[in-house]
Order: C-alpha cells, then sequence, then structure tokens
C-alpha cells in the first residue's frame, strides 16, 4: 500500500501529474544524472548506470504517476516489481548500500524540485498529495532494496558461483576437481568448449575500478549462462579470462556465430573492443595448455590491430605458429628491429598491414599524402629487407611486428610478477 491513510485526491492532482508525465523522459534523465552526481565516482565510465537503470526510473515513475492520478494506490509488490531486479544487479556488484541510499535520495530530491517547477500556484493542495505518494513510495523503494541486499547476501547461489570459479581455475590449472564439481552443483565433461575473454584496454585504476570490474564480471557469467541455458564455470577479472562451455552429448553445443554475437554483445556493455577465442572439443587433461593457447589467440588478435570478435586458430595460423618459443621466432622479432626508433614507420607498416592494397585509406588513416606513404613503405623495405608490397614479406612483417610486441608483453609481465613478489 503506498499510504497508510490514502489522502482523497483533489481534481488538480490528476492534472498536475499529467503535466509530469508529459516531460517524464527528461525527468528520468536528470533524476539519475542528480543521484549518481552527488554519490557515485566521477572515475566510472560514461553510462555505467544508465542502460540498466534509466529504463527503471522511467517505467516505474510513469505507472506510479498514472495510479496517483487515477487516484489508485501502488503497492510494495508493484514497487518491487521494478526495483527488485535492479538493486540485485547492484547487490551483486557490491555496490555500498550506503552509496545506492543516497542516489536514491538524491533522485528523489530531483523529482520533488521538478514537481515545484511545474505546479502553479493554486495548486499547492496537489502538490501535497503527490509529494505524500511519492513520499511513500520512497519508503517502499528503501524497503525494496534493504531486502534485495540482505536475501543477496544470504544467498545459497552466492556459495555455489564462487565454487564454479574456483572449479574452473583448477580445470585450467590441471588441480583435482571433483570435490570443487560437487560444491558447484556441476557436473564434470570429459570434454570443454574453452573459450579465452579479452578487453582490449589499460588496466583500470582508482576507487571505480572494482565497481566496474564487478559489474562486468557479474555481466559476463549472465551473458554466458543464458548462452549455454546452463551454468557456466569461468574465471574473469574485469579485463580477461577462460570460460568452460560442457561438451556433454546431453548439451547442445554453442554455435560458432554465437560466440561472435556474444562479443559484438559485450563490446556494447562494456564500452570497448573485446576479443574472444575458441578452441570446442578439449579434453579435460588438455585444458591447461588450451586455455594458454586461447588466451594467446587473443593477445594476436589484438596485437595484429584486427577488430574485437571472436576468433579460431585457423583465423591467425600462420602468426600462431611463428610465434612458437624457438630460434625462429628470436629471429623473427629481430626483422621488425631497425623500424623501432621510428614510430612513424611502424605507424605506416601498420596501416599498411590493415588496409592492405588500398593506400589511400592507409594513407587517409594515418593523415599524411599517398606518396608519402609509399616513400615510408620503400624505407621499411630498406630497413628490414622486407618489402611491405610483397605478399609474403608482408605477412613476415606482420608475424615479426606481432613476435616482438608479445616479447615486449611477456617482459612487461615479467617486470609486474617480479616488483609483486620483492613487495610481497
Amino acid at each position: 500500500m503506498l499510504a497508510e491513510h490514502p489522502v482523497s485526491a483533489p481534481p488538480a492532482v490528476s492534472t498536475l501529474t499529467a503535466r509530469l508525465l508529459t516531460r517524464w523522459p527528461q525527468i528520468a534523465e536528470r533524476m539519475l544524472a542528480e543521484g549518481l552526481g552527488s554519490t557515485l565516482s566521477e572515475e566510472l565510465p560514461d553510462g555505467h548506470f544508465t542502460a540498466e537503470v534509466l529504463p527503471t526510473i522511467y517505467a516505474c515513475g510513469r505507472a506510479v504517476l498514472e495510479a496517483i492520478g487515477a487516484d489508485r494506490e501502488f503497492s510494495q509488490a508493484e514497487v518491487a516489481t521494478f526495483v527488485g531486479p535492479v538493486a540485485e544487479r547492484h547487490a551483486e556488484d557490491r555496490l555500498p548500500l550506503p552509496m545506492l541510499i543516497g542516489a536514491i535520495h538524491g533522485s528523489a530530491q530531483s523529482v520533488f524540485a521538478e514537481m515545484l517547477m511545474v505546479a502553479e500556484p493554486t495548486e499547492s493542495a496537489a502538490v501535497a498529495v503527490v509529494g505524500a505518494r511519492l513520499l511513500d513510495l520512497l519508503r517502499h523503494i528503501n524497503m525494496t532494496v534493504v531486502e534485495t541486499y540482505t536475501e543477496v547476501e544470504q544467498s545459497i547461489y552466492h556459495a555455489e558461483r564462487e565454487a564454479r570459479r574456483e572449479l574452473c581455475s583448477a580445470l585450467v590449472r590441471g588441480l583435482p576437481a571433483e570435490e570443487l564439481a560437487a560444491r558447484a552443483d556441476t557436473v564434470l565433461a570429459e570434454r570443454y568448449t574453452v573459450l579465452a575473454i579479452h578487453l582490449s584496454e589499460p588496466a583500470r585504476v582508482g576507487t571505480a575500478a572494482n565497481l566496474v570490474t564487478r559489474r562486468r564480471i557479474r555481466v559476463l557469467q549472465r551473458a554466458l549462462d543464458e548462452l549455454t541455458g546452463t551454468t557456466t564455470p569461468a574465471t574473469f577479472d574485469g579485463t580477461r579470462g577462460i570460460a568452460l562451455l560442457s561438451d556433454n552429448a546431453d548439451t547442445d553445443l554453442v554455435d560458432a556465430p554465437k560466440f561472435d554475437e556474444l562479443a559484438q554483445r559485450l563490446a556494447a556493455q562494456f564500452g570497448v573492443a573485446v576479443y574472444l577465442a575458441e578452441f570446442p572439443g578439449v579434453e579435460r587433461e588438455h585444458i591447461p595448455t588450451t586455455a594458454q593457447d586461447a588466451t594467446e589467440l587473443t593477445e594476436l588478435a589484438r596485437l595484429r590491430g584486427k577488430p574485437g570478435g571472436c576468433y579460431r586458430l585457423d583465423d591467425l595460423l600462420l602468426e600462431y605458429q611463428l610465434t612458437r618459443p624457438g630460434p625462429a621466432r628470436e629471429r623473427l622479432a629481430q626483422r621488425v628491429v631497425p623500424l623501432l626508433n621510428s614510430p612513424h614507420l611502424i605507424e605506416a607498416l601498420e596501416a599498411h598491414l590493415r588496409h592492405g592494397a588500398d593506400r589511400k585509406t592507409a594513407s587517409r588513416r594515418i593523415h599524411v599524402h599517398p606518396n608519402t606513404f609509399t616513400y615510408r613503405l620503400r624505407r621499411i623495405a630498406e630497413l628490414t629487407g622486407l618489402d611491405p608490397s610483397d605478399p609474403t614479406d608482408s605477412r613476415m612483417l606482420a608475424a615479426s611486428l606481432t613476435v616482438y610486441r608479445l616479447d615486449m608483453l611477456d617482459n612487461e609481465k615479467t617486470r609486474y610478477s617480479t616488483c609483486a613478489s620483492n613487495s610481497g
């Protein structure tokens, strides 16, 4: 019930609520901005809450205003229908409850200010009625949020989710997994599709980093579960990870195009390019090495300047093989060294590798005249002994640049691990 003792609505109430409804899309946007502006970190990416929260504000507010205008009570259950799912997602992301309550009250202050702006001087009685109903709505929202947070904290599924992450981690490291599978209420499969996930962005720092990470983990997990129709073990830290999709005979295999769609969906939700690598039909004992190969394939796709999407071994077969450890890899990496002190030549090479024979587009992308672009390609050939205009040499240069960057990445990881060990 919205009010313990509902106030009888004067005729002006429906007029006031109708006036608010005509402005409601804009009011809803301002409510979200006001609520977030006073409580949440500016380090959050733009639109972090918009897709999930704004539709709820719009739909719930419209339903409430229509109910007030019709002198109909709006129940706690109706409020929970709108607010409960959003509160649950925030609780799973571990958004601090005081922060969320503060944002809700910031939004409430915003809608009250909007009401006073559109009300006529003669509508004080209507303002009192609508204000009382909105205050009761705020009480129901607060109750729903607190109850939802409590339920999520006490949920038995929280332990199962953590157990699934531990199960995936154990399988990826080649450790015993039977006990973890029982805790995760999951049946171990003989074969899995190993899916690597890699977001193309630098590591996040600052107070908002954990909030962004938890939201991404939740979004990815739900997307995987929807894709497979079951719970999917996954390790994902907000930037990269591995998912294991069961290839049991009684489980429908996921079509390859679905992974391409998944990459596009995640990229739209995360606001960055998402690289996936798929290795199907992997026996359980081969998961550790395959997970490493899949992770490296996403790195290859990113370093080669490929667009986000799902990649298979055949998509980057030559580059993958050329990057295997050994003397050939070391010699290959050296071929691009003469270019490293000339960033403009590296830039030209990357544009050429991306656009091939289309030199007009390539030169336009790096903002130089086509003749200048052609000169730079000739200079690359002189320095490396490999002609970018020759298909074979071009592939060699691409592989050389990729290998060099992978070596640099490995060195960075080694330095980071050393620093972390020393600091520990």
